[in-house]
């Protein structure tokens, strides 16, 4: 059974991707693509390119944050009446498991809650490896229009 609000799609994550207005967004900026859709679950990705490395040549723990609630802030915006509610970021923590340095990073997220004010969210971020880099868990705010 699915947990979307409505059917959603690819292409929906995609015109989100260029923002309310138009101009561009942190996805866009660090790459970040919403890349599959399942009944309980959305997925991310991001290149561990240079742009989002720290001076140690490895990636961010920010750019890693960022990607986490990058997904799970789409995931939670689709799980709602986004017509009379929409959902942002209330807390977010991290904890960096292994290094990456480049290569594709892949954020898997799910809901641990899907509650009338809140969401909680649990991202695991793999590397092209398919070892664990990032655990994350992200609380969304359900705030009415």
């Amino acid at each position: 059974m699915s947990i979307w609000f409505r059917p959603v799609t690819l292409e929906d994550c995609a015109k989100m991707d260029s923002g309310m207005h138009g101009k561009g967004t942190l996805m866009q900026t660090m790459g970040i693509k919403i890349s599959e859709i399942g009944d309980d679950y959305m997925v991310a990705t991001m290149q561990a390119s240079p742009e989002v490395h720290n001076p140690l040549g490895i990636v961010h723990g920010g750019a890693n944050v960022a990607l986490a609630e990058t997904v799970a802030s789409y995931a939670a915006n689709f799980a709602v009446d986004f017509e009379n509610y929409y959902c942002v970021g209330q807390e977010i923590n991290a904890n960096h498991l292994k290094a990456s340095r480049n290569g594709t990073l892949t954020a898997t997220a799910k809901p641990v809650h899907l509650g009338k004010r809140s969401s909680v969210w649990e991202i695991l971020i793999h590397n092209s490896g398919g070892d664990l880099c990032c655990i994350s868990r992200m609380t969304a705010a359900v705030v009415k229009r």
